[in-house]
């Protein structure tokens, strides 16, 4: 073998005594599993043995995913005993020496294992490989750990993964099942074939991997561990941090940073592609972090196409060999743009939103965010630059694919149900489980769900509701008359039910707000109210609620909502175009349009409410005369039932209203139905306006089906028709008008916003 090999070194690092980690507080965050449940664990593996875990690291970046399950596993020391074993680039000068990092966290070195040949082509990949299988049996016969975790996809952990199969050492891999370009796809593969229980992040990863027939029992949906640190970071003091990498007159958002791998299996034409983003880089004169390559065969080259071109001596180039985790997250939050083939580009950069160009295939198959622009074959400096022009400066909403933020507890969890005494051996599933939702509750294999937010005129409504469109749980509470308390009690009553998912085994992608008025869902803002909802206009509702609760927050009008909840749920689902009419308070409604909302060029789309079907008719809260909601709405019809009331012309014999009693539109439609001729005719002149503006909307968009929502739908159906056959032209009478079956589609709508939005950009 080719390459110096430095002498292991096995001495524990001493504790810096009276130091205190900036760390240490992380720990106390791990510390919330029930006192029961520890000593059922405690029972079932023997008389109080810990269950000792060898954490193998092996370069910075599987270092950000391992550190907070190390930290976790620290945090509870009458569970875990932790062996830290370093190897691959963390010991090489070139690549930072980012052992350092690691004491710097305050953990015991147990060992250390030079095992990275000199060269940086296929061949020294190999190499290192057979002296990481050299020197690990050693290693592992002293440590004799119960279980070793293994990260990702590099070549040393697979050394890694078959010296402990090997040993009969048990190994959970954490992110299995994922799918990118290279050589890495074939490694990540392998481990899993050889681990024994598998830590994945998202709902796809885990299909694959009950696909490749392991035993979805032992495969644990968690999300990202790096997750947890970067849903925290954003708000802390990032300004020092970009002056110290990028110089004190560098702004936010007005910078770029760079990180590209050459690609094992085409590394000519990844250098290739090296140079040309380079020379993009320069012509696109910003401000520009560059980090070295990783230790992949061809990333000498790609240090001589920086050194060729002068990058570490431009004054727009900042080259580093290594950047703390902690203080790159900052650097990537706050960028203008992130540029390069990095799995951190398509992975952690989505949670701030931050601009991606991810370039060529090295993440061929990842599932990514709005927030990535894929250059798959960048074969001209033009067309990356043109990518950045594109990209820069852009803020895209944050995307959790990958996790929420809470991945940690749920492997240390995990971990606490593994049974030693069960066989190590494994077992394969065959064939493949076909059903794609698991039932291992033990195990936190959650429901993808959405928090949804109503806010109607008298009540504010938030639920729980999944991705099949079941109401989980909800809470109601009388919508407050200030803007103050009802941004308060949004706020606290979301706090409340993310908290509660838990309990009930939902994951939250995100909140969608259905409200009054007209608004503005690009940015989140209700630009004006209706008169039912006071102090309600050019208010920002994404901003507070999406910094108080980390999740993407959408917002629309409740009758765009109530189009949603029917495209997904309700009657509108694979109809091409339709429209909902909403009959309750007041009248709303929404328009979709090959399958798309419209929304209009000042969202005032889908105003079906205020569509004038007389000249001189009743005057509209709107402040117009004639509009449909002036006949057919809730507050119309309440308007003619106490007229009627008040001239003694609305009970009829079987009714009475006590005094104290609110004359509302149920006491006019009982009227009607027990022969009370003039609540017939206010009933049937509201159905008749109604039916008009159907038509009306039949012939401006030509919908194919006309849904009725709300508590008047059953109450105009009929007379909708009618209308509809005397008055509509022959070819849009065959259109269909049902009533929504639908309990609760402002509810069902919000939600949709986000689990449609969520779950679409799977690439």
């Amino acid at each position: 073998m080719r390459g110096s090999r430095a002498p292991e070194m096995r001495a524990r690092v001493p504790r810096r005594s009276g130091i205190q980690s900036p760390r240490r507080g992380k720990e106390v965050y791990f510390k919330n599993l029930s006192k029961q449940k520890q000593k059922e664990v405690m029972e079932k593996n023997g008389n109080n043995h810990k269950l000792r875990v060898c954490v193998a690291t092996c370069n910075r970046a599987d270092y950000s995913k391992l550190a907070p399950i190390m930290f976790g596993i620290k945090a509870e020391p009458q569970f875990f005993e932790l062996d830290v074993v370093v190897l691959g680039s963390h010991l090489i000068d070139d690549y930072g020496n980012t052992y350092r990092m690691i004491e710097q966290d305050d953990f015991d070195i147990h060992t250390r294992l030079h095992t990275i040949v000199r060269g940086e082509d296929e061949a020294a990949m190999v190499e290192s490989v057979g002296l990481a299988l050299v020197k690990l049996p050693d290693v592992l016969n002293r440590l004799k750990p119960d279980i070793m975790i293994v990260h990702g996809d590099r070549f040393d952990a697979l050394a890694l993964a078959t010296s402990a199969a090997l040993m009969n050492i048990r190994i959970l891999h954490i992110e299995g099942g994922e799918v990118s370009g290279t050589i890495d796809d074939s490694i990540r593969h392998a481990i899993t074939k050889l681990a024994h229980y598998h830590v994945c992040c998202t709902r796809s990863a885990e299909q694959h991997l009950i696909a490749m027939c392991e035993d979805h029992d032992r495969i644990l949906l968690a999300g990202c561990p790096s997750y947890d640190k970067l849903l925290s970071a954003k708000n802390k003091d990032y300004m020092s941090i970009i002056s110290m990498w990028l110089g004190e007159d560098v702004k936010t958002r007005d910078y770029i940073v760079a990180l590209q791998h050459p690609v094992t299996t085409d590394i000519k034409h990844s250098i290739k592609m090296f140079e040309l983003t380079l020379d993009a880089l320069i012509s696109f004169n910003k401000r520009t972090l560059v980090l070295f390559p990783n230790v992949d065969a061809g990333s000498k080259e790609m240090v001589r196409v920086m050194r060729k071109k002068g990058i570490e001596h431009h004054p727009n180039f900042r080259a580093v060999k290594h950047v703390p985790f902690d203080q790159f997250i900052q650097l990537v939050a706050h960028a203008g743009c992130m540029i390069g083939n990095s799995s951190c580009g398509v992975r952690e950069v989505g949670a701030f939103g931050t601009p991606v160009i991810n370039l060529g295939t090295r993440q061929t198959g990842r599932e990514t965010g709005e927030n990535v622009l894929h250059v798959r074959d960048a074969d001209t400096q033009d067309k990356i630059l043109h990518a950045l022009q594109l990209q820069f400066g852009k803020q895209y909403p944050c995307s959790k694919i990958y996790g929420d933020g809470n991945a940690v507890p749920r492997i240390l969890k995990f971990l606490k149900s593994i049974d030693l005494k069960e066989p190590l051996q494994k077992k394969f599933c065959f064939p493949p489980v076909k059903d794609n939702i698991s039932q291992d509750i033990d195990h936190i294999l959650e429901t993808q769900s959405a928090l949804a937010v109503d806010l109607g005129g008298t009540n504010l409504r938030v639920a729980i509701v999944s991705m099949k469109g079941e109401i989980v749980k909800k809470y109601t509470q009388l919508n407050p008359k200030t803007y103050e308390d009802r941004l308060a009690l949004i706020l606290k009553m979301c706090v409340e039910a993310a908290s509660e998912a838990v309990n009930v085994n939902c994951r939250i992608l995100g909140v969608g707000i259905s409200t009054g008025g007209r608004v503005n869902p690009r940015e989140g803002i209700v630009l004006h109210s209706t008169k039912l909802i006071q102090e309600w206009s050019s208010v920002d509702l994404r901003t507070p609620i999406s910094d108080a609760l980390h999740l993407p927050v959408w917002v629309d009008n409740d009758g765009n909502c109530a189009a949603l909840a029917e495209r997904k749920f309700g009657h509108g689902k694979g109809v091409e175009n339709f429209v909902t009419l909403i009959t309750g308070t007041g009248i709303g409604g929404g328009i979709v349009h090959q399958h798309e909302l419209i929304h209009g060029s000042s969202f005032c789309a889908a105003e079906l409410g205020h569509i004038v079907v007389s000249l001189d008719g009743p005057e509209c809260l709107c402040g117009s005369q004639g509009c449909i909601e002036a006949y057919a709405s809730g507050i119309a019809l309440q308007r003619e039932a106490k007229k009627l009331h008040d001239d003694d012309l609305l009970l009829v014999e079987g009714m009475s209203v006590k005094e104290e009693e609110i004359v509302s539109a149920a006491h006019l439609i009982q009227a009607a139905k027990l022969g009370n001729t003039k609540a017939e005719s206010i009933l049937r002149t509201a159905g008749t306006a109604l039916g008009l503006g159907v038509v009306n909307i039949l012939h401006t968009v030509n919908p194919s089906l006309v849904i009725l929502s709300g508590v008047l739908a059953n109450h105009y159906v009929n007379a909708v028709k009618d209308v509809i056959n005397r008055q509509a032209l022959s070819s849009v009478k065959t259109v269909d008008v049902v009533v929504s079956n639908l309990a609760d589609p402002a509810l069902l709508g919000a939600a949709s916003l986000v689990l449609d939005y969520t779950t679409r950009r799977i690439y």
